[in-house]
């Protein structure tokens, strides 16, 4: 049996994988982990919880609550917000710990539960690690030593709040089209940027339960660009299902991605004098047109392993204020304690306000270097590393590609699936290399 916890929490097909019986039992050893210094100190333990708003997060949160609470942790339910809400509010409310329900981007069938420690912070894999050895060691306590579950009433106030005294300006005279997935931002995010003051146009803010991330959000980027040119607007943000991705498009339609975003914001916030160490943190996804673009303006760039959970443990080693993902995960370490997509697109929007440049001047910084992703399902990710012929065959696309490109051959961390990206001065030589190695890979790896 593999790690149960991935790169970001511990995800699956809701009521196959993930369980009202598994929750609640995540739940307990979790309590047994988290809640352990405050049982030291003689305290009760105390935890936030949120979820986002696809079907079964409603069951998944009450197993969670119901582990929680049985094994004498007191229950702050925050119900639907974002996920850096949920960590925002761990340590606005000095927790033990948080608990987000939530599959992020997938699709609704599936679902997820993440952890953060006190203060709001990703759990270390080691600390992962002691909840899952930990499953089946449930506290017993009876009487008035059990938990209780309460509302916490004024969540997506305080995350309101403070959000807006964040932005450096306001936002007056935008025109902002916000796609909130359908997903955990559909009420907060629109109400934030207009009462920072934008004229903002919505969509995707009609969460049914089935319908997140479904041809809608960060990962479905048609809609919010034709919502842009229909309504002649500024910008476009778009979110995923728990809003801890942040993507936008310029007023032409094209998209700025998260490379694009993090040239911009470095820039900014060195400006200010604010981008500690004059480095930014970025995974190894990310295009090399950001690395030219940051090398130009003599910022240093520190690579980790894909997840923002190695981009925020980077930041805290080395002090870094300012990291990232290309997919659109933008750490703020002066504001946040992971990704909070809401954050960066509030502060997008204000370098666009306040610089008179539009969003499309600011991400032409950066040279874009034509980048092909191929995901490749139905095969033993566990193996990508270990196959001779496959690292043969990277070895040769790399000295080919030279200076000029790259490869990245990876096992996913949140899917059942294997990533090959190529990178190249032109789309025909990338094309051409990730779907030979995509063949390869379903060929000597195929299950």
């Amino acid at each position: 049996m593999g790690r149960l916890f991935g790169t970001d929490g511990v995800r699956g097909i809701a009521n196959k994988d993930i369980t009202a019986a598994f929750a609640l039992e995540l739940a307990q050893a979790a309590a047994f982990v988290l809640g352990e210094d405050a049982r030291k100190r003689g305290d009760r333990p105390r935890a936030v919880i949120a979820h986002d708003p696809r079907i079964s997060s409603d069951f998944i949160s009450a197993a969670i609550s119901a582990g929680l609470a049985s094994s004498g942790v007191d229950v702050f339910d925050a119900g639907v917000v974002p996920t850096p809400a949920a960590a925002y509010l761990t340590a606005d409310l000095d927790a033990d710990f948080g608990v987000m329900i939530s599959a992020s981007h997938n699709s609704a069938p599936d679902n997820g539960i993440k952890f953060f420690a006190r203060g709001g912070h990703k759990l270390q894999d080691s600390v992962e690690d002691l909840i899952e050895q930990a499953i089946g060691q449930a506290l017993s306590p009876i009487g008035s030593e059990v938990g209780r579950v309460t509302r916490f009433a004024d969540a997506e106030d305080r995350y309101l709040v403070h959000l807006l005294g964040t932005l450096p300006n306001r936002l007056d005279g935008l025109k902002v089209v916000i796609d909130c997935a359908n997903g955990a931002a559909s009420a907060i995010s629109p109400q934030i940027f207009a009462d920072a003051g934008a004229k903002v146009i919505v969509i995707g803010n009609d969460p049914d339960g089935n319908n997140i991330n479904s041809g809608c959000g960060s990962t479905h980027l048609s809609a919010l660009q034709a919502a842009v040119l229909t309504n002649k607007a500024d910008l476009g943000i778009a979110h995923d299902g728990d809003a801890d991705r942040c993507l936008a498009v310029d007023h032409t339609g094209a998209i700025v991605d998260g490379d694009h975003i993090m040239t911009i914001l470095a820039l900014s916030l060195r400006e200010s004098g604010r981008l500690a160490r004059e480095t930014l943190v970025t995974t190894v996804m990310s295009n090399l047109g950001l690395k030219v673009a940051m090398r130009g303006a003599g910022i240093n760039i520190i690579e980790t392993a894909v997840g923002d959970r190695y981009v925020l443990e980077a930041m805290r080693e080395g002090g870094y204020s300012l990291g990232g993902e290309q997919s659109g995960h933008i750490i703020f370490a002066q504001y946040a304690t992971t990704g909070d997509g809401v954050l960066t697109g509030l502060h997008l929007a204000a370098k666009v306000a306040s610089s008179g440049q539009t969003l499309r001047e600011l991400a032409a910084v950066m040279p874009n270097y034509p980048q092909v992703l191929i995901n490749v399902p139905g095969v033993d990710k566990s193996r990508v590393k270990l196959d001779p012929e496959l690292n043969d065959l990277v070895a040769q696309a790399e000295a080919e590609l030279g200076d000029s490109g790259r490869v990245l051959l990876r096992a996913s961390g949140t899917e059942a699936l294997v990533r090959v990206m190529v990178e190249a001065s032109d789309l025909g030589t990338a094309q051409s290399w990730a779907e030979r190695i995509s063949v390869a890979v379903e060929r000597r790896l195929g299950l």
